[in-house]
C-alpha cells in the first residue's frame, strides 16, 4: 500500500511529542514519589496537550459518569485511543502485564498509573483484587474487554471473565461500569475510507516502529467518542448479562460514529472538543 502521508509532518509531531514528554515524565515521576494528588491531574493535562499537537480532534457525544470510582470499558483499535481517552478521563488504564516492558511506551504507563494483569487462565483473580484495591481508592479505570486492538470497523467478542471486576462492591456500592465507543471517522474533515482506516487501527501483526510514524503523518484526525448509559452489575444479574450489554452498547455506537449518523453532542463545558498523547495498547 503507497504511503499518502508527510514523513516530515510525522517528525514535528514525534518531536514535539517528545518534548512534552521530557517535561512532563520527570514531574510526573516526582508526584508518584510524594503520593501527591497531582499524580491524577498531570497526565490529563499532558495528554490533552499533546493530542493538540499530534492533530487529533475529538467529538465527545454524552458525558462521562458524574461518580467515582467509574470502571470505563472500551473498544480498542489503537495506541491513539490511550491518547484519546487520557484527553477526556482522569483515570488509569487497565493493560497487558507484557506492556510493562516495552521500551519507552512501559514507561508511561507506569507513569500514568496503569494495572498491569496477566491475563492466562488462572490469574483472573490476582488481577481482580488489584483493580478493586484502586476503585476502592476513588481511581477511575478504563479497560478494553476485547483483550486485544481490533480494525476499527467492528469490535470483537467482549470477554465476560474481564468484568469480574463488577462483581466487587466498592465502599459496599455497586460499582458503576460505563460503555464507552470510540471511533476514527475523519482525516482532514473527509470521512475516512477502508483504505485509510489501517494507517490508525494498530492490529493483528503491525509492527510498532513503522506504524507510528505513518500514523502521525497522515494529517488530523477526527475521532468520535460516545460516551454511552452508565450501568452496573445489578442492573443484570451476572457480569456476562453486564458484558453482553456493554457488547451491544458499543458496538451500536461504533456503527452509528461510523455512519455518519448524527447523535446528541455533551453539552458540558469540559470537555466537548479535546486531544491528547500515544501510549499502548492493553
Amino acid at each position: 500500500m503507497e504511503y499518502p502521508g508527510s514523513y516530515i509532518l510525522a517528525a514535528r509531531r514525534i518531536f514535539i511529542f517528545l518534548l512534552l514528554t521530557l517535561v512532563a515524565a520527570p514531574l510526573q515521576w516526582l508526584l508518584l514519589k510524594l503520593n501527591s494528588p497531582l499524580q491524577k491531574h498531570l497526565p490529563y493535562w499532558y495528554h490533552r496537550r499533546v493530542s493538540k499537537a499530534l492533530g487529533v480532534e475529538i467529538e465527545v457525544r454524552g458525558r462521562p459518569a458524574q461518580v467515582h470510582p467509574t470502571l470505563y470499558v472500551s473498544n480498542h483499535a489503537s495506541y491513539i485511543d490511550i491518547t484519546v481517552l487520557g484527553a477526556l478521563l482522569k483515570c488509569s488504564f487497565v493493560a497487558k502485564a507484557d506492556i510493562a516492558d516495552w521500551p519507552g511506551f512501559g514507561v508511561l504507563a507506569k507513569l500514568q498509573r496503569s494495572v498491569f494483569v496477566d491475563r492466562r487462565r488462572g490469574s483472573t483473580g490476582s488481577h481482580r483484587d488489584e483493580m478493586t484495591r484502586r476503585l476502592e481508592a476513588g481511581d477511575d479505570l478504563v479497560l478494553f474487554p476485547e483483550g486485544t486492538s481490533s480494525d476499527g470497523i467492528f469490535i470483537l467478542p467482549f470477554k465476560s471473565a474481564l468484568f469480574s471486576v463488577a462483581e466487587r462492591r466498592p465502599h459496599g456500592q455497586a460499582l458503576t461500569v460505563q460503555p464507552v465507543s470510540i471511533a476514527y471517522t475523519q482525516l482532514d474533515g473527509v470521512p475516512m475510507g477502508r483504505y485509510l482506516r489501517p494507517f490508525f487501527a494498530w492490529y493483528g501483526d503491525m509492527e510498532l516502529g513503522s506504524h507510528l510514524p505513518q500514523a502521525l503523518g497522515m494529517g488530523d484526525l477526527t475521532v468520535v467518542v460516545e460516551f454511552h448509559e452508565p450501568v452496573s452489575l445489578d442492573d443484570f444479574g451476572s457480569r456476562k448479562a453486564l458484558a453482553a450489554h456493554c457488547e451491544a452498547a458499543v458496538s451500536h455506537g461504533l456503527a452509528t460514529a461510523l455512519s455518519g449518523r448524527d447523535a446528541p453532542l455533551a453539552d458540558s463545558a469540559e470537555p466537548a472538543q479535546t486531544t491528547a498523547a500515544a501510549a499502548t495498547p492493553a
